[in-house]
């Protein structure tokens, strides 16, 4: 068995970004701005209005979502506007999303087989 080499550097902060652009992933309000602007940038207050979340809450995380470089913004007077830095990110969206929906039925499928074996005993 070979022995592996350590992770450089470079290999180290890569993983340490990744995991930073990771929690984006991981709260549904995101998720929902990410969605949301898939196909067209929008002010904060459209945005706000959209998702049902008021513009404090909403600010929040907008500006972690910018800090990852996720999102990019543009002011045009007195409003805001944000877009996807990178549109390649919803590719992860919607895989993570078809993974989470394959297991969802694969799990109501069990759950109907199950109950059809409780209902024979």
């Amino acid at each position: 068995m070979r022995k592996q080499k350590p992770y450089t550097d470079i290999e180290h902060e890569l993983y340490r970004c990744h995991a930073d652009m990771c929690k984006v992933f991981s709260h549904p309000t995101r998720l929902a701005i990410l969605n949301t602007l898939r196909e067209q940038e929008m002010t904060v207050s459209d945005l706000a209005d959209r998702l049902a979340v008021t513009v404090g809450n909403l600010s929040q995380h907008l500006n972690m979502m910018k800090q990852r470089r996720v999102l990019v913004s543009r002011k045009s007077g007195n409003n805001v506007y944000y877009q996807l830095a990178n549109p390649k990110m919803l590719q992860a969206f919607d895989l993570i999303r078809e993974i989470l929906l394959e297991q969802l039925q694969r799990e109501s499928i069990l759950v109907r087989h199950l109950e059809r074996a409780q209902a024979r005993w």
